[in-house]
């Protein structure tokens, strides 16, 4: 069993999130689950965000959309690999 990951840290959320967003959709046949976290709430948001996709695909593809994420200002990512 093979499962593939892509973290993706924002660090300025409000100005990167419509860009990433944007990779995401056109991504979006290969991923299968999606999970968003930022700390704050209501008047306290803050402006880091954290994303963690589980995808699927080739690897040439997971590959691509993490190193697409990867180019943008502020964003880092990871596609993590893990195998039984």
């Amino acid at each position: 069993m093979k499962k593939s990951v892509l973290l993706i840290l924002i660090g300025k959320r409000k100005e990167a999130a419509v860009k990433v967003q944007q990779i995401l959709t056109g991504w979006g046949c290969i991923i299968k689950t999606r999970l968003g976290i930022h700390d704050g709430v209501l008047d306290n948001c803050s402006d880091e965000g954290l994303l963690i996709l589980e995808l699927f695909g080739s690897d040439e593809q997971k590959g691509e959309l993490a190193r697409k994420v990867e180019l943008l200002d502020g964003v880092s990512s990871k596609l993590v690999e893990l195998e039984l």
